[in-house]
């Protein structure tokens, strides 16, 4: 299940990077989003991404993980997988994004060429298909899963299959022994990017995974909701899954004893690096970080969750992005009221982020927040110094919305630098980010004065 991206929850979700308190509240500056000389949707080109530079202790660990415990904390009894070539058809109600056709297309070339599954997409006719994908509409998701923004079910095709069987055993993960039907639910009225980050992430999970593990700092099997598309880490997962030597029914010790083998095979380098063995994520620290997260907890009460994650998170020595990510929220909460302050936060979210390996998307979002707050300060110098590696780093990520955020903010930085025509020239530019990001027309206008608005030179 991927939850749903919170506007007001820092804007770590795929469809945002929220706006941020400003220091002053000056008139904001009249943006206009074209809409005829943009494009609908920017064509991803991302860059090279790196191969996970964990042993293969590590990551055989977080397999068993991934694999074996349920996000609840339940326990399963078996491996399972489809064992037989793996078909996929979509069933769509209302009117998606048109991208959702190409994005999907891109993602099942991607599961072949990188992870070696057998998968294809097949049409009515075709046969009976593995795995549906309904595209409905967000208040019918929510009506299921409240906090959903996507989800997937094992043995159902249909919404209305799972609203009958519910209560069954038919859709419990803990009874499977093989998978041989899934279905997924994606929401036909979101933004593209929305609407592709729920399809990489519920896809996977189809295929293999079904935990997601806050101590993974370069995967979409986070609820932190940082990556948003498959990392390498996550092929190297779906690829030792459906590793030759594993199979379904499968117990987690005769996994865990064919896994050093696998792992060898699929990623030697794994083998030459040191075990960094990660303290396990406690209960209470995740429950804080939902509750610091959840729209329908009040305001002081989030600011207790996230004291309540950090001084867990000191206590049990969490010294990577986990730390890192509670300072960050910490900072976010913090800002409407003390934005300083919130800065020391933000300053002690990227020394633990700059300490761990596999967080440089992570520290992309900082860079956006520490931007924002140097052009409330009329500093656009500082900003462009933060903004250009994260711009790098949201486009290898393939995260239009970081992307159209930071290249909003480039623009306001510029403005304060004197280069005018410059920073036209960005804001133009970021206008096919932003409809791949953000979606409407209105969705991109609303976002373009929020960022304006954090300029205090603006007229």
């Amino acid at each position: 299940m991927r939850l749903l991206p919170i506007a007001f929850a820092l804007g770590l979700a795929g469809c945002s990077a929220a706006p941020v308190a400003r220091v002053a509240d000056p008139a904001p500056r009249t943006v206009v989003a074209s809409k005829s000389t943009a494009p609908a949707v920017v064509p991803m080109q991302p860059g090279p991404q790196p191969q996970p530079a964990m042993s293969n202790s590590n990551i055989a660990a977080d397999f068993l993980d991934l694999h074996f415990r349920l996000e609840n904390g339940r326990d399963l009894a078996v491996f399972t997988r489809f064992e037989t070539p793996v078909t996929v058809t979509v069933a769509v109600t209302g009117n998606p994004p048109a991208t959702l056709g190409p994005d999907l297309a891109r993602l099942l070339a991607r599961l072949r060429a990188e992870a070696g599954i057998d998968i294809r997409q097949i049409g009515a006719g075709e046969g009976q298909p593995n795995i549906v994908i309904e595209a409905v509409s967000r208040d019918q998701i929510r009506a299921v899963f409240p906090g959903a923004a996507c989800f997937v079910i094992p043995n159902v095709a249909s919404l209305d299959e799972f609203r009958r069987n519910r209560r069954s055993a038919k859709v419990s993960w803990t009874g499977l022994t093989t998978r041989e039907r899934m279905g997924i639910f994606v929401p036909n009225d979101a933004s593209p990017q929305e609407l592709r980050d729920c399809l990489h992430e519920e896809l996977a999970q189809a295929l293999a995974p079904v935990n997601d593990l806050y101590r993974l700092s370069n995967s979409v099997f986070n609820d932190d909701n940082i990556h948003t598309v498959l990392t390498q880490f996550d092929m190297l997962i779906l690829r030792a899954a459906y590793a030759p030597g594993l199979s379904s029914g499968m117990t987690r010790d005769e996994v865990a004893a064919r896994l050093p083998s696998i792992l060898s095979a699929l990623n030697p380098a794994g083998d030459a690096v040191a075990d960094h063995p990660k303290v396990q994520t406690p209960r209470i620290w995740i429950e804080a970080v939902h509750d610091t997260l959840s729209p329908a907890i009040p305001a002081p009460q989030r600011q207790v969750a996230i004291s309540r994650a950090l001084t867990v998170a000191s206590d049990l020595r969490l010294n990577d992005h986990r730390s890192g990510f509670g300072h960050y929220l910490a900072g976010r909460l913090m800002q409407g009221t003390d934005p300083v302050a919130a800065q020391t936060h933000f300053a002690a979210a990227r020394r633990f982020f700059a300490a761990t390996p596999g967080t440089e998307l992570h520290q992309a979002y900082l860079a956006a927040q520490v931007a924002a707050f140097a052009i409330t300060r009329a500093d656009g110098r500082a900003a462009l110094v933060e903004i250009g590696p994260a711009l790098a780093t949201a486009r290898t990520a393939e995260n239009a919305a970081l992307v159209a955020t930071l290249m909003l903010m480039k623009a306001e930085a510029l403005e304060l630098t004197g280069q005018r025509d410059v920073a036209r020239a960005v804001r133009v530019d970021s206008m096919g980010w932003a409809r791949y990001g953000f979606g409407p027309d209105w969705a991109v206008r609303t976002r373009m004065q929020e960022i304006a608005a954090l300029n205090p030179a603006g007229s």
